[in-house]
């Protein structure tokens, strides 16, 4: 239990540092959706198609080395052989990525139908964030999350500020002949998004700069092949995962009729955003969680504590899930501010299922990641990536964004049960399936009456959460007692 409470002291802070700042990023969605800040829902699509192909080459440019720092930084006696290492391989990498991106960057335009003029600015954003991998990782790494923290959320704070300045304030500023004269251009609001977040970005590498002047540049050549051993798998589960996660704003733009394909995106895109909930619970939790499964690996009986900790997941999380799903039309004025992109509400319980299956699945995936079996996280995160594309491909014409988040949750769900199915057979842990069973299914019925049944009907939405609410509390009331205990 002692174990348990450093986990989640680790977990509310790293929690701070990815709960507050996303917080802060979501203001952008209400900034973004509300009339007369972008011209129209499609634009807001658009802008949700360039971010869908720059969360893909975000994993590219890691290629799995942050994984793998931490498997190496956790197991080899020379430490500082591991983090100079691995930050050669990313320096290298990313500037042959920037150079060539450059080059080619009018031929990279026409291949993804994205104006050159945005791809510039993406390809500098996407240097500096691999610049800053390792640098943050080593951080995790050496426990030192307050300073992980501060640094992430000024990130997003001036991120957010920037965004505000050039889309409200700029304007106004601009009238008459003065500096801001110089700086404002019209119909100029996508770029000035991307703007914001290479200034952001660029700030966060000049903080992160004292990683670069303490390291110690040794290459181990042979310690590398192993390190990309390990990490190839990851970067393949990445990938896959990225398409999970975005590509379906790239196939609705494919499939879809070209004068609405971009509006049902910006749709669809904005009411996803109600299921960053359950996406900052799933990672606070990851970051808290992943450095302890490596380092609590040879202590005695880990499978114990691993078993507790899925447990925790999931009863927190089906507790996100119901309320997020009960209360989500009161919620949605307020983030998602224009009415035009409410037609999409249909896909918030089934997106919020989805990232709460895929919270599952990063506990389930322990197994693989400590008996250095990564090659089956790849496995299972293409055959989920597959799922995503043929359910998209085959039903998008029809069913449009539905399709999309039908698919999301096929996929999560299948990756989910197929590390548990693997999991058993190579790393047993004592998962409690029957508490854990009774968690998800009473709170998805829970959430299929209220939001399909008897929307808008918040005595009965609320009325369930209480059972609920009472259910987790009386079947956890021994480890939530042990866990408030002083020691």
């Amino acid at each position: 239990m002692a174990a348990l409470k450093r986990l989640f002291k680790q977990t509310f802070i790293y929690g701070l540092a990815t709960v507050l700042p996303r917080m802060l990023s979501f203001l952008l969605v209400p900034l973004y959706t509300t009339e007369g800040v972008l011209t129209s829902v499609a634009e807001y699509g658009q802008v949700n198609v360039i971010f869908s192909w720059f969360v893909l080459f975000n994993v590219i440019l890691a290629y799995g080395m942050e994984t793998a720092f931490f498997r190496y930084y956790s197991k080899e006696q020379d430490k500082d052989k591991v983090v100079g290492t691995s930050t050669i391989s990313l320096i290298v990498s990313s500037f042959v990525f920037f150079a060539m991106a450059l080059l080619f960057q009018n031929q990279i335009a026409n291949v993804i139908d994205i104006n050159v003029k945005y791809i510039k600015l993406v390809i500098w954003i996407l240097l500096l964030d691999a610049l800053v991998i390792i640098p943050f990782a080593w951080l995790r790494a050496t426990q030192q999350p307050m300073r992980y923290a501060v640094i992430k959320i000024l990130n997003v704070v001036v991120n957010l500020g920037l965004n505000l300045f050039f889309l409200l304030a700029l304007k106004d500023l601009a009238i008459g002949d003065n500096i801001f004269s110089t700086i404002y251009k019209p119909n100029f609001e996508i770029s000035y998004i991307f703007i914001a977040n290479l200034i952001a970005s660029a700030l966060t590498l000049l903080l992160m700069m004292s990683f670069y002047v303490k390291v110690k540049f040794t290459f181990d050549t042979k310690l590398w092949n192993s390190m990309m051993r390990y990490a190839y798998p990851v970067l393949i589960a990445g990938v896959a995962f990225s398409i999970n996660e975005t590509f379906d704003r790239i196939l609705l733009k494919e499939l879809l009729p070209q004068n609405i394909a971009e509006t049902h995106i910006g749709m669809y895109s904005a009411c996803y955003k109600l299921a960053l909930f359950m996406t900052l619970f799933a990672t606070a939790y990851r970051l808290g969680i992943e450095p302890f499964f490596f380092s609590h690996a040879n202590s005695e009986n880990p499978q114990k504590n691993y078993a507790r900790i899925l447990e925790f997941f999931v009863a927190a999380g089906s507790v996100i899930f119901l309320a997020v799903v009960v209360f989500a039309d009161l919620i949605k004025p307020f983030i998602v501010r224009g009415e035009a992109y409410w037609e999409a509400m249909w896909v918030v319980p089934i997106i919020l299922l989805a990232n709460f299956c895929l919270g599952i699945y990063h506990n389930l995936s322990v197994w693989y990641k400590i008996t250095d079996r990564t090659k089956f996280g790849a496995y299972i995160s293409v055959i989920g990536a597959l799922m995503t594309l043929g359910i998209n491909i085959l039903f998008i014409k029809t069913f449009s964004y539905k399709a999309s988040a039908i698919a999301t949750l096929s996929a999560y769900a299948t990756m989910m049960l197929l590390s548990y199915y693997f999991g058993r057979k190579y790393y047993p842990i004592p998962y409690n399936l029957k508490k854990i069973s009774i968690y998800l299914f009473v709170s998805i019925l829970f959430s299929v009456i209220s939001f399909y049944q008897f929307r808008y009907n918040y005595v009965i939405g609320i009325s369930l959460l209480i059972v609920f609410l009472g259910i987790v509390g009386f079947s956890e009331k021994n480890q939530i007692k042990q866990l408030l205990r002083r020691q």
